[in-house]
């Protein structure tokens, strides 16, 4: 492979990273936690875009069950985001001889 082969394959790679940046931007995943009682929408780039929570636990004294019940819907949205962010991205990377764990984009 000479260096022209590598620049034009850098360029391919570069506009495919580009499709998939965009695709995550629009990409919806949706965390949940108390059976569904606090439900939380972020993209693929791990943007919150809602939060939904059951009146039932808009009680006085109940505020410490709510903040656990955010912090779990919103560690679940964001594992969803990055299994899908990985998938868009073996777009990217597929063929090439990338070292374990490498991320892209760097």
């Amino acid at each position: 492979m000479n260096l022209a082969d590598i620049m034009k394959q850098a360029g391919q790679m570069q506009a495919k990273l580009a499709d998939v940046q965009e695709k995550l931007e629009h990409l919806f995943v949706q965390g949940q936690a108390g059976n569904g009682l606090v439900k939380i929408t972020m993209t693929g780039k791990f943007a919150v875009r809602a939060v939904e929570i059951d009146p039932s636990l808009m009680q006085t004294g109940e505020h410490e069950i709510l903040e656990d019940l955010i912090l779990t819907a919103l560690g679940d949205a964001k594992a969803k985001a990055e299994v899908a962010a990985a998938e868009e991205m073996k777009s990217v990377t597929a063929g090439m001889p990338l070292p374990p764990g490498m991320k892209l984009p760097f």
